[in-house]
């Protein structure tokens, strides 16, 4: 096992890479809940898209493990997932849930051939250095965003958008506590801090009415929804896949959902890089084509599968915050996601306040990359500011990643330093241009 993952080449061990898989799991736990929920908004059986999320997330995370060896967790997407229950199967365009994942199919067919010709890879190799800290750093403010929103601290209101929330709230509470867990353990160098603080919020959550018990336990495997784009489509009586090409429509889809993938998957791949120390001081992703494979027929899978489209997750920083370097900690998230296919009731259990705590310390962490960008030119610091304000208030790392690289191409216009411009990067820019005027 050594030799296979090279745990202690990389300063990691199997004890370390346990408690990291552990963390990483419960930080993301909560698309066992979700994804089904969603789905089934979208006429999806509900057993059948929690056992196609735990099963499409455990194959995809277990391949990650094996072939890249790093640790990157994938999951059905959020922000996707949505897409497809309420605008693909709702309203807007009104499909049946099968045409609605044999577009996420073809979009994870098309973006794998994109990564085979090393299209991808290429695009982030132009990408400038001081973007990619950018990137990283605007995700753990993402990451820590979320992590205060699920724990109520950080809550909705009408005249200034967002505030401060209800400091008594039983959330609330238990969403300061496992801030407090997690940062007294990070500054005292406990091993596991981040699970320790969630599991101790899980607990406190208890009698205060945050951590809820399962009721029912019946969540019997169903897989019908497996091979769903080739599945009849009940409205036409043809194959899902069929109706994709009859309408051009959901082929502008297919695009939307490609720029969403290809650049989601970048700027996490860089945030996760960074924390597990498998980024050089340019910037640069070692394993990044295995990866990125990975990734692209991850897509493809969900789509397969009935689960949406899997993604790498950006909350895989949580345990490499918590020292996971290797594979082995995607195949132990891999793992805990097979056995919650049958437990999922007990997912459940961990409240959002119960994570706030891992989130934050993880933004936190990622922000001290900020020392790495050179702030004293405007072509570096002025499109890195974009980027890393962009993407949290955005609620999207797409966007903020195209508002970062539209920043840059009118920047180095306005320096006389068009030359400079790496070509996929004008490119890019002009993807992102027509997915914001489309959208």
């Amino acid at each position: 096992m050594e030799k296979f993952f090279k745990m202690k080449e990389r300063g990691s061990s199997v004890g370390t890479e346990v408690v990291s898989g552990l963390t990483t799991f419960l930080a993301m736990a909560y698309i066992i809940a979700v994804n089904p929920t969603l789905l089934s908004a979208a006429g999806v059986p509900y057993n059948a898209a929690l056992t196609a999320t735990c099963f499409g997330a455990a194959i995809m995370t277990a391949a990650m493990g094996l072939i890249s060896n790093r640790p990157v967790a994938l999951a059905s997407g959020m922000g996707i997932n949505a897409i497809v229950a309420f605008t693909l199967c709702g309203d807007t365009v009104g499909v049946d849930w099968r045409v609605a994942m044999a577009v996420v199919f073809l979009e994870g067919i098309v973006i794998l051939l994109l990564v085979i010709c090393g299209l991808r890879k290429a695009i982030m190799d132009a990408i400038p250095v001081s973007l990619r800290h950018a990137i990283g750093i605007g995700i753990g403010l993402f990451i820590a965003f979320i992590g205060l929103k699920g724990g109520q601290i950080v809550v909705g209101d009408y005249s200034t958008l967002l505030t401060f929330g209800d400091f008594t709230s039983p959330a609330c509470i238990v969403a300061f506590i496992s801030i407090a867990v997690a940062v007294i353990l990070v500054a005292m160098n406990v091993k596991g801090a981040l699970i320790i603080s969630i599991i101790a919020a899980v607990i406190v959550g208890i009698p205060l009415g945050v951590t809820t018990f399962p009721t029912n336990w019946d969540f019997g495997l169903d897989f019908s929804t497996f091979a769903a784009p080739f599945q009849i489509d009940p409205d036409s009586g043809t194959l899902a896949i069929v109706q994709v090409f009859a309408q051009p429509m959901l082929l502008m889809f297919v695009f939307s959902l490609l720029m969403s993938d290809f650049f989601d998957t970048m700027g996490t791949v860089e945030a996760i890089g960074m924390r597990a120390n498998f980024v050089d001081k340019d910037g640069n992703v070692e394993d990044l084509q295995k990866i990125l494979l990975v990734d692209s027929a991850a897509a493809a899978v969900g789509g397969f599968m009935g689960a949406s489209s899997i993604t790498s997750y950006a909350e895989s920083t949580s345990g490499c915050s918590a020292g996971a370097r290797t594979g082995f900690s995607s195949i132990v998230v891999a793992c805990m996601f097979i056995i919650f296919a049958f437990l999922s009731p007990l997912v459940q259990m961990v409240s959002e306040s119960a994570t706030c705590g891992a989130l934050v310390v993880v933004g936190y962490l990622m922000m001290c990359d900020a020392a790495n960008i050179d702030w004293s030119t405007i072509e570096n610091a002025f499109p890195a500011f974009i980027t890393i304000a962009g993407i949290p208030l955005t609620y999207s790392i797409t966007d903020g990643i195209g508002l970062g690289f539209i920043a840059y191409i009118v920047v180095m216009i306005a320096k006389g330093k068009i030359k400079e411009i790496k070509p996929l990067m004008w490119v890019a820019t002009a993807a992102f241009l027509v997915m914001f005027i489309t959208m």
